[in-house]
């Protein structure tokens, strides 16, 4: 296996287990939740990794669609985006589609909208889907802070 995060680009996320199902992200200075539902044993309490994920790909969609709008003149009150997903009906637990819907004020004329089109499917997530990343886990023991 080749040894992962060779570059001087890394970014470091960390979470943190906050009781039950629960845990804080951090990252760069910012925190979000994720927890279960209820009836996965959770409380509830904030979004699931797995939506987390699915949000992280419309995120960065909107992103690329709301950049390629603005360069050809279209203001940013335009777009919205939604994102349905599907999970595998059997193991392994995975997300098996997402659906994103671009929703625009106005029509835009077709070689525009492939344009978007090519823009959101450029986008850093998708990318990182279509051509997944070398995921290594390793384990560390550390004293827990008292």
């Amino acid at each position: 296996m080749r040894r992962l995060l060779g570059s001087n680009d890394v970014t470091t996320i960390s979470a943190k287990h906050e009781g039950g199902d629960r845990f804080s992200i951090s990252v760069r200075g910012h925190t979000v939740m994720v927890d279960q539902p209820q009836d996965h044993g959770g409380d509830d309490s904030a979004p699931t990794p797995t939506e987390l994920f699915v949000a992280g790909l419309v995120g960065c969609q909107g992103f690329f669609a709301r950049r390629f709008l603005a360069r050809h003149g279209l203001t940013d009150q335009e777009l919205d985006l939604e994102a349905r997903f599907e999970m595998a009906p059997s193991a392994p637990s995975r997300v098996t589609a997402i659906v994103t819907e671009i929703r625009l004020r106005r029509e835009l004329a077709p070689e525009i909208e492939a344009g978007l089109r090519r823009s959101v499917e450029r986008c850093t997530v998708h990318n990182s889907i279509v051509q997944a990343p070398d995921i290594e886990v390793r384990f560390t023991t550390a004293p827990v802070p008292g």
